[in-house]
């Protein structure tokens, strides 16, 4: 009515409001009665956006690939902002320009700078394998961009989605990836032969370096067994050599003792021979007979018969016939024997 309206943002809106080119009020979630001739109404959405993007670049080594991922920023800095575009709403809150899409357009364009200086300066097996790193740089490059800057904008966050190379080049690598993974997969079962190979002949090594140790030990065994018997044998040769030593000793002994024995009984022989000599040197010089009749006790007289026909014998010569009937000889033998 009049011209004087009444309107109302929420607080995701910070809300300018203009009178006659000056600032009248300014803040988030406003609402007021402006006069529509000479106001101007200036609202900033203030929460956080996300958009995605898909770049097409090339590679160090000339290879095409498409970078997909998805960018959040927010209005850091709204006066700023609206220093730069125009953000001018109707009564109905409706945006008199398209100028809040410029904002997208403007972070895509340095994010695709970004990721072009990147890019070319990885390989294409490099731009597949480090997401982290192009994701990290395409991040760093936008937030201290000065298009960014001077928008009065904070990039919250870029994430690479995707990194992909061209419908050809991806076959091709997968065909060199199941290659090199069929060629992994050899290498390992070879490996594994070979570590079995290997341990098979480290277990046939250790079983014969057991019996070589074992063949040893029953050599020094045997060895030390021989050593043994021999120190043995020395022992009892040894032992027999005294023994025969000792055995020799004692019959030099016993020897010495017999000769000494054999001595003693010649020197008492020859005593008794001497003693006998001496008694009998006497009786050396006198005729048997004389010692006969000298001795007359105890004579046998068989004895004293012999001795006279012994006489009677010798003397034949002078006589003439002598007889001796056996009844006479008897009866002498008998009668001296009564």
């Amino acid at each position: 009515m009049f011209g004087v309206n009444f309107i109302k943002f929420d607080s995701m809106n910070y809300v300018i409001h203009f009178k006659n080119g000056k600032t009248k009020k300014e803040g988030r979630g406003l609402s007021f009665f402006y006069f529509a001739p000479n106001s101007s109404i200036v609202s900033i959405p203030m929460e956080s956006k996300d958009f995605q993007f898909i770049f097409n670049e090339t590679t160090k080594d000339y290879q095409e690939i498409s970078i997909q991922g998805q960018i959040t920023f927010k209005v850091k800095d709204p006066k700023q902002l609206a220093e730069v575009l125009d953000f001018t709403v109707d009564g109905g809150k409706n945006y008199l320009k398209d100028d809040h899409d410029k904002i997208q357009q403007r972070i895509i364009n340095e994010a695709q700078t970004a990721s072009a200086g990147v890019i070319q300066q990885l390989t294409l097996k490099e731009s597949l394998r480090q997401l982290q790193k192009i994701e990290t740089q395409i991040l760093e490059s936008v937030q201290n961009s000065k298009t960014v800057a001077m928008l009065g904008l904070e990039i919250l966050s870029v994430n690479v989605l995707r990194v992909s190379p061209n419908p050809e080049m991806a076959r091709a690598l997968e065909a060199q990836t199941r290659e090199a993974l069929q060629k992994e997969a050899d290498q390992a079962i070879y490996e594994r032969r070979n570590f079995a190979v290997e341990q098979e002949r480290t277990i046939k090594e250790s079983e014969l370096n057991t019996e070589i140790a074992i063949e040893e030990k029953q050599k020094q065994i045997a060895q030390k067994q021989m050593e043994t018997e021999v120190v043995k044998q020395e022992n009892e040769q040894k032992l027999k050599e005294m023994d025969m030593t000792s055995n020799i000793s004692l019959e030099d002994q016993k020897q010495k003792l017999i000769s000494l024995k054999v001595e003693n009984e010649k020197k008492e022989a020859d005593a008794k021979e001497y003693v006998l000599n001496a008694s009998l040197r006497p009786y050396k010089e006198l005729d048997w007979k004389t010692l006969m009749a000298i001795n007359t006790n105890g004579i046998d007289p068989k004895n004293n018969i012999a001795l006279a026909f012994r006489e009677l014998a010798e003397n034949a010569g002078k006589i003439g016939n002598l007889n001796i009937s056996p009844d006479l000889l008897d009866s002498m033998l008998n009668s001296k024997t009564k």
